[in-house]
């Protein structure tokens, strides 16, 4: 089968993977440019195109596929197009050129969690339950029918980094199992009931900022979801691992613990939170205990004044 592939963040790599080991035919793969990246702005490519490159696949990276990737893909005559976090949304006009359609690993139990950032958002809003769904895409955002889920349950103090890479070897898994059924003719599709949807949107750095007058477990998950981007912070200090402390309360900002033997404890809206692991300004990410080794604070102080 002639497959096109469109995806751009590690998360589509397995996916990516996936197509060349069960020997379809990959005739193009779709990403975004080339980014600058880091202190220098050196110009990084996006994993898929690298793993293209490694297989003499060639790569097409228009700024929006809609105006400049149409012509390219029609040349390439798909079978099919697989999509996974490709970035970019696809008008009827592409939808059109693969005589198969188009197939879409999502990374959420559609049809909750539409919508291009669904891992961050289930951890902020404190879900246990998160799996993929391949589904079959049209001009709406994720509303096409499903064809396939798995569902796996995230680890306590697990972040949308390390369930992202969990979720991309199961997207590759079901990814396979749906083209399998696919080619024998078994495959079927299911529509999403409208009722049961949401959507959540794009995150942006502005959503990082924490409340803490909010209650411990809502911080405790926006720690964990915007781990590792947009990042959960107070000022510049980056929260990356976090847990609840039960029975403990004061004032919100309040230091309530600041050693290497009690951890790092600040009171919320109700109770506390565990500030376990951070990221200072120009520093890499560390342990709290290892951080305030070298940076004492001291119980009763207000982490918004001696940050």
């Amino acid at each position: 089968m002639r497959v096109v592939f469109m995806g751009t963040p590690d998360f589509a790599v397995p996916s990516l993977e996936t197509l060349y080991t069960m020997g379809h035919e990959v005739v193009g793969v779709f990403t975004q440019p080339d980014r600058p990246k880091g202190r220098g702005n050196k110009m990084v490519m996006p994993p898929v195109k690298e793993v293209a490159m490694k297989h003499g696949t060639p790569v097409f990276q228009p700024e929006r596929i809609k105006k400049q990737g149409i012509d390219d893909l029609k040349a390439l005559a798909p079978d099919l197009c697989v999509t996974a976090a490709f970035g970019q949304i696809l008008s009827q006009e592409i939808l059109d050129i693969p005589r198969l359609g188009t197939m879409n690993v999502h990374a959420s139990l559609l049809p909750k969690h539409r919508g291009a950032a669904p891992i961050a958002w289930g951890i902020v809003m404190g879900d246990q339950a998160f799996g993929i769904t391949t589904m079959m895409t049209d001009k709406g955002m994720d509303t096409g029918d499903m064809l396939l889920k798995k569902e796996i349950l995230r680890g306590e103090m697990e972040t949308c980094g390390e369930l992202t890479q969990r979720l991309a070897v199961l997207g590759a898994e079901l990814l396979r199992e749906t083209l399998v059924k696919l080619k024998s003719g078994t495959l079927k599709r299911i529509p999403q009931n409208e009722a049961e949807a949401s959507y959540e949107p794009m995150l942006k750095k502005e959503m990082g900022e924490v409340d803490w007058a909010r209650p411990a477990k809502e911080i405790v998950c926006k720690i964990l979801g915007f781990n590792p981007w947009p990042g959960a912070r107070t000022k510049d200090m980056k929260w990356l691992k976090a847990r609840v402390i039960e029975g403990a309360s004061g004032a919100p900002g309040t230091i309530l613990e600041a050693n290497q033997k009690q951890g790092f404890v600040i009171a919320a809206g109700d109770t506390a939170v565990e500030i376990t692991q951070l990221q200072a300004p120009g520093s890499k990410a560390m342990e709290a205990k290892a951080y305030l080794a070298g940076h004492p604070m001291k119980a009763g102080e207000n982490i918004h004044d001696i940050l």
